[in-house]
């Protein structure tokens, strides 16, 4: 496993990319399609769904890809006594992933011309998006635990980015389903921001659905076999991820 100041970097800068993507994306399909909200989508769900495959191609084989703390959380979990992260790493890990899905906002801002620093005002706080939250993380994280179980972590590129491009349509939230990404998006008054008392229910959310995701995986694929921790997108251990 590459050493860890490597993996952080990896892992802050693909954070930071991600959130450039969701964001940028959104600002610009703002831009390109405004009398047509759905369009608007269309544009944000597949870039996001694109940019998020390549890179897990590019950081996977350095940090495992994470870029969501759900994922690193349950990797530290499920693989306490192997080769996976350590409390220590597991921390470095948040906070590369929080830090670098907030420069990611302010980068996407400043590329179109938007103020940098910003303070989301879109309210997205309802009963059914918590629900569509808990749906979409519990989704995205036993996609990946079970590509990692079953020994084809090398299809997580493809299909993580393939459920998060499908999430965004049939979920009522658009699926996040990162907090490290929801934290990031607060600081977007845009398409795809989110105000700062819905991200606290969001992040809620996110936990109870990998919560669920775990309780899932204990039964469908009790394996424990996790030689180098999960990816977020794939095992450590595998060199496409």
């Amino acid at each position: 496993m590459p050493d860890v100041p490597r993996r952080l970097v990896a892992e802050f800068t693909g954070t930071a990319a991600l959130v450039t993507v969701v964001v940028g994306s959104g600002i610009a399909a703002e831009q390109l399609s405004p009398d047509d909200v759905g369009l608007q989508l269309l544009e944000n769900a597949l870039a996001t769904a694109f940019g998020l495959g390549v890179l897990i191609l590019v950081f996977g084989p350095v940090s495992g890809a994470h870029f969501n703390p759900v994922v690193s959380i349950a990797t530290w979990l499920l693989d306490r006594r192997g080769a996976g992260l350590t409390g220590r790493d597991l921390a470095g890990y948040l906070v590369a992933q929080i830090s670098g899905a907030v420069l990611g906002a302010i980068l996407a801002n400043t590329m179109f011309d938007r103020t940098p620093w910003q303070i989301s005002t879109e309210q997205r706080l309802t009963g059914g998006h918590l629900v569509g939250e808990v749906v979409a993380t519990a989704g995205l994280l036993t996609v990946v635990i079970a590509l990692d179980r079953s020994g084809r972590a090398a299809l997580s590129a493809p299909a993580v980015g393939a459920y998060i491009g499908a999430a965004y349509w049939f979920t009522s939230s658009t699926a996040f389903a990162n907090p490290a990404v929801t934290i990031g998006r607060v600081f977007s008054d845009t398409f795809s921001g989110i105000a700062p008392a819905a991200a606290f229910g969001f992040i809620a959310a996110q936990l109870a659905g990998a919560a669920v995701a775990l309780v899932l995986i204990a039964i469908v694929y009790p394996s424990t076999s996790v030689a180098d921790g999960i990816g977020a997108v794939g095992s450590d251990r595998v060199t496409t991820d």
